[in-house]
Order: C-alpha cells, then sequence, then structure tokens
C-alpha cells in the first residue's frame, strides 16, 4: 500500500507560535511511529507570515525553536512569487495565478492530506482552513465555520445558548464603546457593575491561551482591562464570575458522531488559569479522570459533545467547563478546536486516559480528516 503524504502545517502568525512549534514537534513524533502508512512534510510558517519547507522546517521541527527571522527570511522568495525549492512564500499577497502556482508547486504536490498544527489567529480560526478548502486537499479538525466560532467567543457563546447549553451570565462589548468620548465610557463600567458585578473577568473575543485576560474586582481595573483587551481585539466579552469553580476539561473525537474522553480536571494556586500558569512548569496539575460524581461526568460529557456538533467542529475539540461543587452547577466555558497537542497536553492526555495512545490518537484524526473531506 502506498504510503499517505501528510503534510505538516506548524509555526504562523499568533501568539502561540512557540505552542504550535512543540505541538507539531509530538505529532511528527507520532506519525514517524507509523512510518509505514505515513510520509511526512514539514510546514514552517514564519512569524512574518513566510513559508518554509525543507531543511530549515526540519531543523524548526527538531528543535521546537523558531529560528532569528532576519535568518529565516534572508533567502526567502518575494511574497508575491512562488519557489520550487524548500522555501515556499506565503500566498497572502499573491495574485490567483500565483497562488495557483503555489498549490501545485513540486514541494507541496502530492500531499493526501494537511495537518495544520496552528494555535490562535491565523491558524484556527478559519482563515488557514479556507485556504486549504479551495486547494481541494483533506485537512485534520474544524472546517472555517466551526474553526472561527471555535476561536470568537462571541459567536461560540452564541451557538451554545442555542443549543440550550448553561453559561456564566456575560455581555459582548465593542472596541468603540471602550476608546469612545468621556460620556459613553462610563455608561458602559456602569452596566457591567450593574448587570455582572465583581468579580468579573474581561477577555478579547479572538485571542486564546488567555491572552489578554483580565480579572478584576474594581473599577480602576475594569477600565484598564477594557483599555487592555480593546488593544487585541475589536470584539471584547464580560463574564460574570462565580464563586469557587472548578475548572475541568472534556475531549472530543470524530466527526458526525463524536465521542467524549473522560473527564480532567486543572488545578492551580493562581488566582485564574491565565497565561504564566497554562504554560509555566509546576504552576498548575492535571487532574485525569477527575474526581467527580459519576452523574456529574456523564453530564459533562453528554454537554462536551453537544459543543462539538453546536459549532459544527470536526475531527477533535476540547471542551472547557466550570464545575460548582457547593450546588451541582455545570457551565460551558468554551471549546477549543484545535487544543495543544504535545504529549503532555490535556487533550492527548484524556484520550490516553480512555484507552486512545498517542500515536493511535494522531493516526485516527488524519483518518477522520479522510473521511470528513
Amino acid at each position: 500500500m502506498a504510503k499517505l503524504r501528510v503534510g505538516l502545517l506548524f509555526g504562523g502568525c499568533s501568539g502561540e507560535h512557540e505552542v504550535s512549534l512543540r505541538s507539531a514537534q509530538a505529532i511528527a513524533q507520532a506519525l514517524q511511529q507509523n512510518a509505514d502508512k505515513y510520509e511526512l512534510l514539514p510546514i514552517y510558517i514564519q512569524k512574518d507570515g513566510r513559508w518554509q519547507g525543507g531543511d530549515l522546517a526540519q531543523k524548526v521541527l527538531a528543535d521546537a525553536t523558531p529560528p532569528a527571522l532576519a535568518d529565516a527570511s534572508a533567502d526567502a522568495a518575494d511574497s508575491a512569487t512562488v519557489e520550487r525549492s524548500g522555501e515556499l512564500a506565503t500566498p497572502r499577497n499573491a495574485t490567483h495565478e500565483a497562488l495557483e502556482r503555489w498549490r501545485s508547486s513540486a514541494a507541496i504536490e502530492g500531499v493526501d492530506v494537511w495537518f495544520p498544527v496552528l494555535h490562535g489567529p491565523n491558524g484556527e480560526d478559519g482563515t488557514i482552513q479556507g485556504m486549504l478548502k479551495l486547494m481541494q486537499v483533506p485537512f485534520v479538525g474544524s472546517g472555517v465555520l466551526g474553526s472561527a466560532m471555535g476561536m470568537d467567543k462571541l459567536a461560540m457563546k452564541m451557538a451554545f445558548a442555542q443549543a440550550g447549553l448553561p453559561q456564566v451570565k456575560y455581555l459582548p462589548v465593542l472596541r468603540h464603546e471602550v476608546w469612545s468620548n468621556p460620556c459613553v465610557f462610563p455608561k458602559l463600567c456602569d452596566r457591567i457593575e450593574e448587570e455582572l458585578g465583581y468579580p468579573c473577568f474581561v477577555k478579547p473575543a479572538n485571542l486564546g491561551s488567555s491572552v489578554g485576560i483580565s480579572k478584576v474586582n474594581t473599577r480602576a481595573e475594569l477600565e484598564t482591562a477594557l483599555d487592555n483587551a480593546a488593544s487585541y481585539d475589536r470584539r471584547l466579552i464580560v463574564e460574570a464570575g462565580i464563586p469557587s469553580p472548578r475548572e475541568v476539561e472534556c475531549a472530543v473525537l470524530g466527526n458526525d458522531q463524536p465521542k467524549a474522553s473522560v473527564v480532567g480536571e486543572i488545578t492551580f494556586n493562581s488566582d485564574f488559569y491565565d497565561y504564566e500558569t497554562k504554560y509555566t512548569e509546576g504552576l498548575a496539575d492535571l487532574i485525569i479522570p477527575a474526581d467527580l460524581p459519576a452523574d456529574v461526568t456523564q453530564k459533562i460529557q453528554e454537554m462536551a459533545v453537544q459543543a462539538f456538533l453546536a459549532v459544527d467542529a470536526a475531527g477533535l475539540s476540547r471542551v472547557d467547563f466550570f464545575y460548582v461543587e457547593s450546588t451541582g452547577d455545570i457551565y460551558i466555558n468554551e471549546i477549543n478546536t484545535m487544543p495543544g497537542f504535545t504529549a503532555t497536553s490535556m487533550y492527548p492526555r484524556l484520550w490516553a486516559a480512555s484507552g486512545v495512545p498517542f500515536s493511535e490518537l494522531v493516526d485516527r484524526l488524519v483518518q477522520l480528516a479522510l473521511e470528513e473531506r
């Protein structure tokens, strides 16, 4: 049987660039464990958007460290042209003709399925998925709609509400309300205080990994947090805090008939699960499976599948919840359609605890991509 050529896309133009490198390295190792089935083609997307193949992509994948931008770009082709060597220029400024030449270039022709291991904006928000869709080659993960809704917290919450999933109270905010005249902004803060109270959380709608998120307890902190979040995105969300929630997560795998994993819990000592806590070793612990009543576990698994279907996700997702032990309430927080994928990340660890080891999980995802597309 001929091997399938898997194009592994990693890096990208977001603040989660380095996380993508670590995820891609783990996935590449899993694909190499299935070397009788798959041939790996790594394609590295620099922070400036240029696409690189060949030795540079191999080196970045092996090191899981981005090269100096000047070094990586020194010999890159102009962005409006396409080279047939190991260096692939981004098609972002190319004409339709240049994009077609890029799509059929020797370096990437023959790719049977793409695995876009890209986190955050310009990677898991539907942008790269739209381009791969135009290329008419199967790819792992959600399509344009599922990816976009999974990235935009406001659109996501509207889909969850339509599906009847319980959520904490929240308010949508637009940047122009924050960066407005002196009469509008105080009224916005008044409304947040009246409807949500303190503590509350201020978030950009379209960023991952807790970037730009602030927990606020006073009017001064609220004003600063709104201004900070508005610097990241024109769409913001403010969520009411809830007392002493346990943060639990469930992994979903499949397409039209997805399955849920065991449930895991994240514990930490910081005020909330911010970027530093999330990515600094030793600041958070993953408990798998979570110590929960059987009926709570079952409900979370059912809600995870509902959320997956509500946003039209495909392949994989991790769904995050708050569980309030004192009341028994479960609130859905968000869905992540391309979660972190290192060997120690929550998504693969949840499936490992559910009887699907890492290499088998990666294999299933590739097969689900072929099945879906």
